[in-house]
């Protein structure tokens, strides 16, 4: 099916939701979720959603991408008036009541917008409105999954390429600007985050990103990576141990991964992301280290990094087919070493299924 086809049914799935909530104009600002409704990829512009029409609003810059990337919705050039051509789309549209995403407008907009709108032709009230087109944005279409196969299957590559690269004496940002630079010669167009490649007592720390420390054998080394492909993100975490290693360190990775495999095996529409955290962070407390499992179990994925729903003691929001979550524990020994193994998943109707193909049995180079 081609991309318009996904775009049109997010846009109608919108408007139902928009319907039950009595909302008739949505002023879309999150990047993500501009993408996500329009396909439009510039850097700059937002979007008008209406019953029956829908705007992207940008400058000279961008009017032509928009164009050609978004054949289905008007395009405003907001020139050097910005809020004059908000204010003429918002009355070509008869629009006075307008919603806007409240986690996406920052206070000074929202006062610079009363305040200019009392000038206006007609008067339009300002209503805030939370996590609209990320609650659509949770669950993925058959196109979404399409994209994050390729980003998963470019991070399970570079894994392996970090396996020909890895061994004492390498420092951490060394061996995170090759894996980058393989990345994008694979068809990346930049990492997911900041990459974290953190060995020894570094791999204590969660989000250890890469540093100058230069890699020693005995380390465990976290490489937690990803890749984006046409704006969907994968994210990996692999453990990997330099000999010789502390023969302590492999019991504890077969606790890490059993944890990983038992929520695996848990997770199903209905569940919570609080049930399934629940289930990881209880095995690792019975085999003694609950207090070193120190952040949720996992994240939604999509356009951004970190998205809706949660896998955490916060995740109230129960999983439905279609979503598509990390599934990451860990345990993190202060001042000696962590580890972590994390894969995506996608839940479906009898269960998950994982899409990262990544080895995950513990390797010791």
């Amino acid at each position: 099916m081609k991309d318009g086809f996904y775009l049109k049914n997010r846009l109608d799935n919108l408007r139902l939701l928009m319907a039950s909530r009595g909302i008739t104009a949505l002023w879309v600002r999150q990047d993500e979720n501009r993408r996500y409704l329009s396909g439009f990829t510039g850097d700059s512009g937002q979007l008008l959603i209406t019953t029956t029409s829908q705007y992207i609003l940008t400058d000279g810059r961008f009017t032509e991408q928009a164009r050609l990337e978004a054949p289905g919705f008007e395009v405003v050039d907001l020139g050097n008036r910005p809020r004059e051509q908000l204010a003429g789309a918002l009355f070509a549209a008869g629009v006075t009541e307008l919603y806007f995403e409240a986690e996406h407008l920052s206070y000074a907009a929202y006062e610079e917008f009363l305040k200019q709108a009392r000038d206006w032709p007609r008067p339009v009230d300002l209503k805030p409105v939370k996590g609209l087109v990320e609650q659509l944005r949770q669950v993925k279409d058959e196109g979404e999954i399409r994209l994050l196969q390729k980003a998963i299957d470019l991070a399970d590559a570079g894994f392996h390429h970090l396996l020909r690269i890895l061994r004492p004496g390498i420092r951490e940002r060394d061996i995170a600007l090759e894996l980058e630079y393989f990345l994008g010669k694979q068809g990346s167009s930049g990492p997911s985050f900041t990459t974290i490649i953190a060995g020894g007592p570094r791999a204590a720390l969660p989000h250890g990103v890469a540093s100058g420390r230069v890699l020693q054998p005995g380390d465990l080394v976290v490489m937690d990576f990803g890749a984006v492909y046409e704006g969907y993100h994968s994210d990996l975490t692999r453990t990997v141990a330099l000999a010789p290693v502390d023969p302590e360190w492999r019991r504890i990775y077969n606790i890490v991964l059993e944890a990983r495999e038992k929520a695996i095996a848990a997770i199903r529409p209905g569940l919570t992301g609080r049930e399934a955290d629940a289930v990881a962070r209880e095995h690792i407390a019975a085999a003694g280290y609950g207090p070193y499992f120190s952040h949720g179990l996992g994240h939604g994925v999509g356009l951004a990094v970190h998205e809706d729903p949660v896998l955490s003691s916060r995740g109230e929001v129960k999983l439905a087919a279609g979503m598509v979550v990390t599934v990451e524990p860990g345990i993190y020994l202060p001042g000696r070493g962590g580890i972590r193994i994390e894969d995506i998943v996608l839940v479906e109707e009898g269960g998950a299924r994982v899409l990262s193909r990544a080895p995950r049995e513990f390797i010791e180079l």
